[in-house]
């Protein structure tokens, strides 16, 4: 049992828990900070250029032809999971941040790779599941830092809105990047998905040195002072509660709707993630860097908790398929 609980465990789980023991302990201080915050900038600018870079304009299109199916998966990720972030956010006794962190959480796009890897390992719809979380990562650029300063505005008792220079911020360090890499694929997007290894390196590198540098800034202004054992086991609770919910609801409206098995463990699956890999940089350009930290603490747990549910239940749909299989040959 313990075995089959460390396989669930990805080793970049384990990078980023090792890589917020060593904020904790030795966090960067003075033109060290700064010397981190800039590395961490460049990594998330050029982060969305390889996005952009990677993603084709085929998949875009494509994405437009299921409309049902990305019409649900986009309701869940930007309606329902905000709407679930506003009623958790206000639990009494969180603390401001953390509530902040919470709702921040909902209001991310989709996976890509584990809503993809899931989709497959469970039979399902593998192109719509490309399609449909390429879609949530485009628009949740634009999308995701809108709701912030629709909804996040007075949660928790912060003043979460998003001042100007933010919005240039996130123009020139997500949106821009991101842009010029799609303009640029026919010349270097071949290059770029070949090179999968350098792919890995800058999605996790960058990611790392966010964390690094947030959690970093957080454990200088008084961090673990304010987010106590308590907090982060209530955390977890909600985070499991909240997946709990949003997997319950996809799998009803998959039946509502009338899909497919395969598309509605598309929109099972899509539908119930959220992105690490977009949420940290996302923070690092929407908050000030001592509030880092604590919004990212409920994206780091939802998103290990996320992985360890949808492993056990790709991996039942795989079972059922394969006996459903066997007994038609028989």
């Amino acid at each position: 049992m313990i075995r089959r609980i460390l396989s669930l465990v990805e080793p970049f789980i384990l990078m980023l828990l090792g890589t917020v023991v060593l904020a904790s302990v030795l966090p960067a201080r003075g033109i060290w900070a700064t010397v981190a915050a800039d590395a961490a900038d460049v990594g998330i600018v050029l982060l969305f250029f390889l996005h952009g870079a990677k993603l084709s304009r085929e998949a875009i299109w494509e994405g437009a032809r299921n409309w049902r199916l990305h019409t649900a998966v986009f309701a869940t990720t930007f309606v329902v999971f905000p709407l679930l972030g506003l009623a958790f956010g206000n639990v009494p006794g969180l603390a401001g941040p953390v509530a902040s962190g919470l709702l921040f959480l909902t209001l991310l796009p989709s996976t890509v790779q584990s809503s993809i890897a899931f989709t497959a390992i469970a039979r399902g719809n593998v192109a719509a599941a490309v399609c449909s979380a390429s879609f949530s990562n485009l628009i949740g650029i634009v999308l995701t830092p809108a709701l912030v300063a629709l909804l996040m505005r007075g949660i928790g008792g912060q003043d979460s809105g998003i001042a100007l220079s933010a919005v240039q911020s996130i123009v020139l360090q997500l949106l821009v990047p991101f842009v010029a890499g799609h303009l640029l694929r026919p010349w270097i997007g071949g290059f770029v998905i070949r090179q999968k290894a350098l792919l890995t390196l800058v999605d996790r590198g960058s990611i790392l040195l966010v964390v690094y540098s947030a959690f970093g800034a957080a454990v200088v202004e008084g961090l673990w002072s304010r987010v106590s054992g308590t907090d982060l086991a209530l955390i977890a609770l909600l985070c499991t509660a909240m997946l709990g919910i949003v997997l319950v609801l996809t799998w009803l409206a998959g039946r509502v709707l009338g899909f497919t098995r395969e598309d509605a463990i598309v929109l099972l699956f899509c539908g119930s993630k959220k992105s690490l890999a977009s949420g940290v940089p996302m923070a690092g350009v929407l908050f000030p860097a001592a509030q880092v930290g604590v919004v990212l603490l409920p994206v780091m747990l939802f998103h290990q908790i996320q992985l360890v549910a949808c492993a056990v239940i790709a991996r039942r749909y795989a079972n059922a398929r394969s006996i459903a299989e066997a007994e038609a040959i028989a």
